[in-house]
C-alpha cells in the first residue's frame, strides 16, 4: 500500500540497525552496518566510535584502535574517542599508553566516572607487570598514533628477541606452573603441550615446509604466542578483580577463603568474555548455555566473594535474553530482560535500566506487541543521553504508533524525532523523521501537508545523497 512505510536505506537507518544488532550480541552483522553507513558518511565520528566498540567486542583490538583514532582527527577534545582509544589500547595490554588517554579523558569530563575506573584498572595492571608503578615512565607526546605505537613495540620485541636470558628471567618461567598456565590459557594450554612436545622431535624440527619455513620456526612461534596471551592474562585486572579487591582490603583478608580474590575474579572475567564471543559468533545456543551455568555459579557466591554481584547477574539476565532472541525463543527473551531490568532498578543501575528497557522494547515490537513496545520505550525517554538517541527512540515509538493506525500520535512523535534530528544536524534522522511525519499525514488525510513533507525529504534525500531512497519518495 501508498502508505505503509518506505524502505530508506539511509546513514541514520543504518546506524540504528547496527547498535540495535551490537545490542543484541550479533556483532558481526552490527560491524556490516557501520561499514554501509561510513560508505554513505565517510569520518563520521560517531560512526566510527560504535564501529570501534564493536571491533573491540569482536577481539579486533588494531581495527578498533584506528577507528578510535580516526574519530579524533578533527576533534582532539572528542571525549568518547579518547575513552574508547584507551580502551583499546588497554585490551591490546598497552597499559602505559591507556593510562595516558584515560587521563586525558578525566581532564576534560572529571564528571565520567568511566575514566576514573579506565585508571584504576590501568594503573593495577602496570602494578602487575612491573610490581611499582613509581618506576613507569609515560610519553608525553601530544599524539601516541596508532603506527608509532606499533613501531615501538616491534623495535621492543626484537631486543627482547636479541636479549640472552639471564637467571631471572629462567627464575621467571620456572614461576609458571601447568597448573596456573592451565588456569590462564584454558582450551589453548593442550595447544602449547602439544607444541612443546613437537619441540623434542628432533628430525621434525630440522625440517621444512614446501614455501621454505623452517618447522622449528613455526613450532616456536606459536608457542611464542601462546606464551604472550598467558603473560596478558596474567596482567589483566578487569574491573570484577578491581571491585572484589578494593573490598577486601577494606574488610581484611581472611584466611579461610577457598579461592584467592584474584582466582574467582578472572574466572568470572573470562568466562563472561566467552559468554559474549559466542553470542557474537553466531552460537547463540552454546552462548546461552554458557551463560546460564555462570549465572547459577555466580548467584551461589557470597556478596564478600563477589562485590559485584548483582552487576553481574544482570549483565547474564541480559546475554541470556539476547541468546533466546536470537534462537527466536521471543517469550523467554522477555522474561530475561525483565529479570535484567528488574535487577538494575533494584540496585540503582542507570545504564542497565536503559539497556534493559531498549531490549524489552525490541523484543515487544518483534512479535507485534506494539502498544507495549510503546509504553517501555516511553519509559527510556528520560535516559536518553543525546539528541541523536532521542531522535531514533522517537522514531521507533512513532512507527509502533503507525502500525496501530494511531496516525496523530505518530505525527506527533516524527516531529518530535525531526527536533531532536535538527538539534544534532543529523541529515538521516531528519530524512527518517520527515517521512514518519508525512506517512502519518497521509493516514490523516492530510494530503497538503503530506506532499509537502514528501518533497522536503525528497530534498534531505538529495543530501545524503541516496538515489534508492529518492525513487522510493517520487
Amino acid at each position: 500500500a501508498a502508505d505503509q512505510d518506505l524502505p530508506i536505506v539511509s546513514f541514520g537507518s543504518l546506524m540504528t540497525e547496527g547498535v540495535t544488532l551490537s545490542r543484541r550480541g550479533q556483532h558481526d552483522k552490527a560491524l556490516s552496518c557501520f561499514n554501509d553507513a561510513l560508505k554513505l558518511r565517510a569520518g563520521d565520528k560517531h560512526c566510527l566510535i560504535t564501529r570501534s566498540k564493536c571491533f573491540l567486542k569482536l577481539g579486533d583490538a588494531e581495527n578498533s584502535l584506528k577507528d578510535a583514532e580516526a574519530s579524533l582527527q578533527t576533534d582532539q577534545t572528542f571525549c568518547e574517542g579518547l575513552y574508547q582509544k584507551a580502551e583499546a589500547l588497554y585490551t591490546m595490554g598497552d597499559f602505559e599508553f591507556a593510562l595516558v588517554f584515560y587521563h586525558r579523558g578525566r581532564r576534560l569530563r572529571p564528571d565520567l566516572q568511566k575514566f576514573q575506573l579506565g585508571i584504576n584498572k590501568a594503573e593495577e595492571a602496570i602494578l602487575n607487570c612491573i610490581g611499582n608503578p613509581s618506576s613507569v615512565k609515560l610519553e608525553s607526546k601530544e599524539e601516541l598514533c596508532f603506527v608509532s605505537r606499533q613501531a615501538e613495540s616491534k623495535k621492543a620485541n626484537q631486543k627482547q628477541q636479541n636479549k640472552p636470558k639471564d637467571q631471572k628471567d629462567l627464575k621467571e618461567m620456572k614461576k609458571k606452573s601447568p597448573k596456573t598456565e592451565r588456569q590462564l590459557l584454558g582450551e589453548l594450554y593442550a595447544d602449547k603441550v602439544f607444541l612443546e612436545k613437537l619441540l623434542k622431535d628432533e628430525d621434525l624440527m630440522q625440517s621444512s615446509t614446501r614455501q621454505g619455513t623452517k618447522v622449528m620456526d613455526l613450532v616456536l612461534g606459536g608457542i611464542s604466542y601462546l606464551n604472550q596471551r598467558r603473560d596478558f592474562w596474567q596482567q589483566q585486572k578487569p574491573i570484577y578483580a578491581r571491585v572484589y579487591e578494593r573490598k577486601l582490603l577494606q574488610q581484611g583478608r581472611k584466611q579461610n577463603k577457598k579461592q584467592k580474590p584474584s582466582n574467582i575474579s578472572r574466572s568470572i572475567a573470562k568466562n563472561m568474555e566467552d559468554v559474549e564471543l559466542l553470542l557474537a559468533s553466531g552460537s547463540a545456543e552454546e552462548s546461552c548455555r554458557k551463560a546460564e551455568r555462570l549465572l547459577k555459579r555466580i548467584q551461589a557466591c557470597s556478596e564478600n566473594e563477589v562485590p559485584n554481584k548483582n552487576e553481574l547477574i544482570g549483565n547474564l539476565h541480559s546475554y541470556i535474553g539476547n541468546a533466546q532472541l536470537a534462537m527466536g525463543q521471543m517469550e523467554a527473551a522477555l522474561r530475561s530482560h525483565k529479570m535484567d531490568l528488574d535487577c538494575a532498578r533494584q540496585n540503582s543501575l542507570t545504564d542497565a535500566v536503559s539497556r534493559a528497557l531498549d531490549n524489552i522494547g525490541h523484543v515487544y515490537a518483534q512479535i507485534g506487541k506494539f502498544q507495549q513496545a510503546i509504553n517501555t520505550w516511553e519509559e527510556r525517554i528520560p535516559l536518553a543521553q543525546s539528541s541523536l538517541e532521542k531522535a531514533w527512540l522517537f522514531h521507533e515509538i512513532g512507527w509502533c504508533y503507525l502500525k496501530l493506525n494511531k496516525a496523530e500520535e505518530a505525527q506527533d512523535y516524527g516531529q518530535k524525532s525531526l527536533q531532536s534530528a535538527d538539534e544534532e544536524g543529523d541529515v538521516e534522522w531528519q530524512l527518517q523523521a520527515t517521512m514518519l511525519v508525512a506517512q502519518a499525514q497521509v493516514k490523516l488525510k492530510d494530503y497538503r501537508s503530506a506532499i509537502l513533507n514528501f518533497e522536503r525529504a525528497l530534498e534531505k534525500a538529495k543530501l545524503v545523497p541516496s538515489e534508492a531512497a529518492q525513487n522510493d519518495i517520487i
